[in-house]
């Protein structure tokens, strides 16, 4: 069975992407910091998954607690990476909170990705990030043409 470690695991997109992942046969298991979710959406996904993930309350900011959860788990195979800051006003107002936990989490992903040769990783960013679109919805296709 293939081990995906999920970020951001506690959240919605990624509470739903463990249920997926586990129902479509992989092992996953979870880091989040909680600093934008609650912990008993993992207490559910077991509900709904019919056994415990495995979970880690990590700040992917920390690279030695990072790297540690790898440590602890030589067999993962893939990253979804969802644990980022989002919210577009409180980015504009905060900027330096946001430059610093969406790319030193990135960066000490990155870094494990490379220590622990990880051939695949899956990075999610939100649609925010398009600007003003010239329709909705957004696909992969129009993303050129978004105006910033």
């Amino acid at each position: 069975m293939k081990k995906i470690l999920v970020t951001g695991g506690s959240g919605y997109i990624g509470s739903h992407t463990i249920v997926d992942l586990i129902q479509s046969g992989y092992e996953v298991i979870n880091i989040d910091n909680l600093s934008r979710s609650n912990p008993q959406i993992m207490e559910r996904v077991a509900k709904i998954v019919g056994k415990k993930v495995k979970d880690y309350r990590v700040d992917l900011c920390n690279y030695d607690d990072t790297s540690a959860v790898f440590q602890e788990n030589p067999d993962i195979e893939g990253i979804i990476h969802f644990a980022a800051y989002k919210a577009v006003g409180e980015s504009v107002e905060k900027p330096l909170m946001y430059f610093e936990n969406n790319l030193v989490s990135l960066i000490n992903l990155l870094k494990c990705v490379a220590d622990f040769k990880i051939p695949h990783f899956v990075f999610s960013s939100s649609c925010t990030v398009y600007g003003s679109p010239d329709a909705i919805p957004v696909t992969e296709e129009k993303i050129g043409r978004a105006h910033v």
